[in-house]
């Protein structure tokens, strides 16, 4: 998968732009806020369908604005295809290949991408909620069924959530109804566990790869599912009969907590690094290669599922590497398309097909 052109109008600092970009690696290079990265926000929201900085999109708007638009044109297997966003006042305009799509659904999943940026760098040492919100985000990716079963398993948490929330503060609830939610949690769940027990296994074998690699062969990863239920088997209907008990059981304990207390919006990943927990005996610079593995491998799973790379998109993070990982990341390229945001270009010398200065919301090809 290749991005040709990212097009902006009134989006964060951009008045106006029109950047082209080219296979391999493109570098988008300038001093420090100057829109660099809301040129990888812009198109990352293709993929993941909102801001992975912004938690309304009405601040994507540039001040003093009636609203924006944004829109990319790529090349996949199967031909040309662009995507637009638009958003003014409380109205949204989506459109695919020049129609009008209704819903956020249809749009994400037909261009693929992985990001890396800083805050990712905190995804081995954190809690537990970004590793959650990175396998959503990459299994999504993979299998369009993902996020259908993710928003349903949702909307029956919050039904459940809300009957014993009325439990906990001692008024009427029916509680056949606290069971039918649980049925139906149960149900959804069966298809999440068995989406990301395949999922982490295929990322589990790239990472592996990519951190023997990095490290000479001194490094070893393994990446595991950390959920509510253990079983071999792959049979949806004796996983949901698993989950159906799990969520009729404790639940003394949600009553008082309010709030279901398992389940796959609590499930987690364990990063082991030669065995270990690489929480609590990694190296800082151990956690930067887990995470730099855990990107790549995210890129290569898709490949696997999909046929073709994503757009690889790292965002002011290879300053944060050692020359080793930056150069792996580079001279890797081959039929990979990525961008590269930097403050300083010499980072790249010598690898980069495309140079973009960034200046003020408006880029400019060097050269």
């Amino acid at each position: 998968m290749i991005l040709k052109r990212f097009s902006a109008t009134n989006f964060r600092n951009i008045e106006e732009c029109n950047v082209e970009f080219k296979p391999g690696v493109n570098l988008l290079h300038g001093r420090n806020a100057q829109g660099k990265t809301n040129a990888i926000e812009g198109i990352y929201i293709f993929s993941r369908g909102k801001s992975f900085r912004a938690r309304e999109d009405a601040e994507l708007v540039k001040f003093g604005s009636p609203g924006f638009r944004i829109a990319i044109e790529y090349d996949k297997k199967s031909g040309s295809e662009s995507l637009e966003y638009a958003l003014y006042g409380k109205e949204r305009l989506r459109k695919k290949n020049g129609y009008k799509i209704s819903r956020v659904t249809e749009m994400v999943g037909n261009f693929k991408s992985v990001l890396f940026y800083p805050d990712d760098l905190g995804l081995v040492k954190n809690g537990p909620e970004g590793r959650r919100s990175f396998l959503n985000i990459a299994a999504s990716q993979c299998y369009p069924a993902y996020m259908k079963h993710y928003a349903d398993f949702k909307k029956a948490l919050d039904n459940r959530n809300c009957i014993l929330k009325f439990i906990q503060k001692g008024l009427f609830a029916d509680r056949n109804e606290l069971y039918s939610w649980s049925s139906m949690m149960a149900e959804y769940s069966s298809y999440i566990y068995l989406l990301r027990e395949d999922y982490i296994k295929r990322l589990s074998f790239y990472a592996k790869k990519v951190m023997r690699d990095i490290s000479s062969g001194k490094e070893d990863i393994e990446i595991t599912h950390k959920c509510d239920i253990k079983t071999d088997s792959l049979e949806r209907e004796k996983i949901r009969e698993k989950y159906e008990r799990v969520f009729l059981t404790d639940n003394e304990a949600e009553f008082s907590a309010g709030l279901t207390l398992h389940g796959p919006h609590r499930d987690d990943i364990v990063i082991s690094l030669n065995g270990k927990d690489a929480r609590y005996f990694a190296s800082q610079g151990q956690q930067r290669s887990a995470v730099l593995a855990l990107k790549l491998a995210e890129g290569e799973v898709i490949r696997e599922v999909t046929g073709e790379y994503p757009v690889y998109l790292f965002d002011d993070v290879l300053s944060e590497l050692d020359e080793i990982r930056r150069r792996y990341v580079l001279e890797d390229a081959g039929e990979k398309q990525i961008i590269i945001t930097s403050c300083d270009p010499d980072e790249l010398l010598g690898f980069t097909t495309n140079e973009i200065d960034v200046c003020d919301g408006r880029y400019s090809v060097d050269g």
